[in-house]
């Protein structure tokens, strides 16, 4: 039974590479289609540009709020003890499909080069209605790549379409344990309100998110100055109750319709200014000292300034209240620690990445496309110029996924892992420096 296992698994294995090589094949040639609205070379930012000044530097700064204990402690009482990952990961009740499994419009979203090697799409019934957002993993987590003795990954989703589960947000655990079969369930991120009597849910879009020890850290859209908000994933709790509400309910406790919620412990505020930037994508930087949440604001093509990257401190005091947060001063702000401005617009993912032995840090940057259609370009930058990938006959840097979807560094496994449209995908840090040089 093994020996057959093992073959099933083989013919599987090559099924799926086939799917991801035609896929590849079938977008560079595609990539050499490309219209006169989207030029063959794209927009070149340029090297990046230290931002020094005080007055520069304030305009990243964060001030931290706390969500108080007794009001966790409340919400614990009433719906019960909280759960940890592990059992979260045991509740599975979805499954992804592998690349060889997916349909051609599935895998249009997948980047032309450098490509996929791994690929999955999302059970179409269960993300209907909902927009994909960041992706981090257990490599963020923790250095060896496991929560626990599991592989997992996360991906935030959003919606808001009007319907009673309208302007919520969640977060999938995929058990990627067997990269044969990933199963995944999801939790609603919430706010506790009224002394923790309650709770609401995030009614934004997740476009950036880390999970840090046990810290999962995730940005908000605009319209709320709070624009980093905080959960600890080992204080999940149970839903009582299927109902399409979100919070308090006769006879129990809802999460839109979800098994499981999330509440926020602390969340971050943008300074009360017109130039504040407000972090878009975020990854996980582990060659810093101390390790460091990476961050881009978001600027459309049309805009009139530059885009900014910065990062923070994290901590990683072994103080269970504090570890996995970013690091504050005495009044409980939080200073970027270094800055720089980009002439990259649409930036939908950004990484920082340091090889051994270099002298500095390259930042990798995923510029989405221009309109709902088309590719998006991924570039590679630093103090002293730019670069991006190239596809196809004409050499067009159009090649990467057209929404340019956060991505997240599993230092583990080399790889790169990110999403587009309902496309889960990973590829190696080695293939997209290869692509670059």
């Amino acid at each position: 039974m093994k020996q057959r296992g093992r073959h099933r698994r083989r013919r599987r294995g090559r099924a799926l590479r086939a799917a991801l090589t035609g896929a590849a094949l079938a977008l560079t040639g595609a990539a050499t289609l490309i219209s006169a609205s989207q030029a063959t070379v794209a927009d070149d930012p340029g090297a990046l540009k230290p931002l020094t000044s005080a007055a520069e530097t304030d305009a990243l700064r964060l001030t931290e709020h706390r969500v108080p204990t007794a009001w966790l402690d409340r919400l614990s009482a009433a719906m019960g003890d909280p759960v940890g990952v592990d059992t979260v990961l045991d509740s599975a009740d979805h499954t992804l499909r592998d690349a060889a499994d997916c349909t051609a419009g599935e895998r249009e979203s997948l980047p032309v080069s450098p490509a996929a090697t791994r690929a999955y799409c999302w059970d179409e019934a269960d993300t209907d209605g909902w927009r994909p957002g960041a992706v981090t993993t257990s490599g963020d987590a923790d250095e060896d790549g496991r929560w626990g003795t599991h592989r997992v990954i996360l991906s935030a989703w959003s919606r808001d379409d009007g319907t009673p589960q309208g302007g919520l947000a969640r977060v999938s655990f995929v058990d990627a344990d067997d990269p044969g079969r990933l199963g995944y369930t999801s939790a609603l991120l919430a706010v506790p309100v009224d002394g923790g009597h309650d709770y609401r849910g995030l009614a934004s879009p997740v476009t950036g998110m880390v999970w840090y020890q046990d810290k999962l850290l995730v940005t908000t859209a605009a319209g709320d100055r709070d624009a980093l908000y905080v959960y600890d994933v080992e204080r999940v709790q149970r839903a009582t109750t299927a109902a399409d509400a979100v919070g308090r309910v006769p006879g129990g406790w809802a999460a839109g319709g979800h098994r499981y919620v999330l509440p926020a412990i602390a969340s971050y505020r943008l300074p009360d200014t017109d130039a504040a930037a407000r972090p878009g994508a975020i990854s996980l930087d582990r060659g810093t000292a101390p390790d460091s949440l990476v961050a881009t604001e978001r600027v459309d093509a049309d805009g009139d300034r530059p885009t900014r990257l910065w990062r923070y401190a994290l901590r990683t005091s072994t103080d269970p209240d504090r570890t996995g947060l970013p690091v504050t001063d005495s009044s409980g702000r939080v200073h970027p620690v270094e800055a720089y401005q980009t002439g990259a617009a649409e930036v939908g993912g950004v990484l920082s990445h340091r090889p051994p032995g270099a002298t500095r840090s390259d930042w990798y940057l995923g510029r989405a496309a221009g309109g709902q259609d088309g590719r998006g370009t991924l570039w590679r930058q630093d103090t002293e110029g730019a670069r991006a990938a190239e596809c196809g006959a004409d050499g067009s840097q159009r090649c990467w996924s057209g929404p340019a979807g956060s991505m997240s560094y599993w230092e583990r496994t080399g790889e790169v892992w990110s999403q587009s449209g309902r496309m889960l995908f990973a590829l190696p840090l080695a293939s997209i420096e290869d692509a670059l040089d």
